[in-house]
């Protein structure tokens, strides 16, 4: 009698390696998934592992070109950022892998979908909403919140113990101080040590940047070109690209040697905890950085405004939460589009031990800047004694609020 099929997120690591004996021997056959998004590993050595524990098959997907084009390009036209710090790189992956996963379980003909995410964390939401949104019958197995899982395995020496008796190849230690996630966008790192959060991280713990105090002593200067509010060109030195990954991988190259793109902080978790995260964004934080100076330069006040109040902050905590399949997104990403229509031209950027700075800004399209009206030294088209009828009428409801509040004694 054939076995029933899941397939399984797989990472080659300790979590689910462990997860992956564990369902085998609960009687599924397995097949292993697994999503390149940018992260450096050795998938071939990876994929060798998971036939070697067991599994039926394993797929190796390369979803670096639709993680850039469809979730940080948008992510970059709309300036999502997560409680004014967070960049959402680890949010941004998952829908492009979540999406990957069930067409590998589609074609394989599985019964179930399973990962190795902590019942505490994001990912688990993320995950399952994708999978309920695509396909709506899958079943999902999520051993970190099975009873029967977490309380054979309560911790990660439990995990090693198991993989030393069934012969599970480990290159970790039991000393190993924090967990890390990486993607073309970003390296997050947490638990262990990090849990306190007035541990200072240690400085051998970041992977992709350069310490900005050992960074280049020379600034290092580039240009960022706009199309509608999506990175098109880049120019650094004496090579143009315009491919997307390509563009993206060498802004992020940039930030790196530069030391851009640090952060440490204490966020709200969407199933309620705080949760203390160190993370690394280079290429995106100048990519942002730059899209959000141009606005400055093309971007309609009012359209801003709303744009700000709504878009960015609903988008980021649509992606955060793990509700990008929803049709608020659907509505959020074409209301995104529409503000970025004008936003076209360059911005040329420095970068400098662990700062990202604007050197200037243009466009060819824009027509809302106008010099001679902004001018100190000329007087152009605008005439300064209009003013004064502008600052009348604002005053209006002022003046009754400062008389109402001296009839009543209050001190303004």
């Amino acid at each position: 009698m054939a076995k029933d099929k899941v397939c399984l997120a797989y990472s080659g690591g300790l979590d689910t390696s462990c997860i992956l004996r564990w369902l085998i021997e609960a009687g599924y056959d397995v097949v292993c998934f697994m999503a390149d998004v940018g992260q450096e590993e050795d998938f071939q050595a990876a994929k060798a592992k998971a036939l070697k524990i067991g599994a039926v098959a394993c797929y190796i997907e390369d979803l670096r070109k639709e993680f850039i084009e469809e979730l940080c390009f948008p992510a970059v036209q709309c300036n999502a950022i997560y409680e004014n710090v967070y960049l959402l790189g680890t949010s941004l992956a998952r829908p492009v892998i979540a999406r990957a996963q069930i067409a590998v379980a589609q074609k394989e003909k599985c019964f179930a979908v399973s990962h190795g995410c902590t019942g505490k964390g994001n990912d688990q939401v993320r995950f399952e909403l994708a999978f309920y949104a695509l396909q709506p019958k899958i079943k999902v197995i999520a051993p970190w919140r099975m009873p029967e899982f977490y309380e054979r395995f309560p911790g990660r020496d439990a995990l090693l113990d198991y993989a030393a008796a069934t012969g599970i190849p480990v290159s970790s230690t039991k000393s190993k101080p924090w967990s890390m996630d990486e993607n073309l966008a970003h390296c997050s790192y947490e638990a262990g040590i990090l849990e306190d959060p007035d541990t200072t991280p240690p400085t051998d713990m970041w992977k992709l940047t350069v310490d900005p105090l050992d960074a280049p002593d020379k600034p290092e200067d580039f240009t960022l070109f706009f199309a509608k509010g999506l990175p098109v060109k880049l120019i650094t030195g004496d090579k143009t690209i315009t491919d997307p990954v390509e563009l993206f991988l060498e802004v992020n190259a940039i930030a790196r040697r530069n030391g851009v793109g640090r952060i440490d902080i204490v966020e709200n978790r969407f199933i309620g905890l705080k949760s203390r995260g160190c993370y690394e964004t280079p290429g995106l934080t100048c990519l942002r950085g730059a899209h959000i100076d141009l606005e400055g330069l093309v971007l309609d006040r009012e359209v801003r405004a709303l744009r700000d109040q709504f878009l960015t902050f609903n988008y980021a905590k649509i992606l955060y939460n793990g509700l990008y399949f929803s049709p608020e997104r659907e509505f959020l990403e074409q209301s995104i589009v529409a503000s970025q229509k004008d936003v076209n031209g360059q911005v040329r950027c420095r970068v400098y031990k662990g700062s990202f700075s604007v050197l200037g800004r243009s466009s060819e399209t824009s027509k809302l800047y106008d010099a001679s009206e902004s001018s100190m030294d000329e007087i152009g088209d605008f005439a300064p004694s209009e003013t004064g009828g502008f600052i009348t009428v604002q005053a209006i409801r002022l003046k009754k609020y400062g008389q109402a509040k001296a009839d009543a004694g209050e001190r303004l």
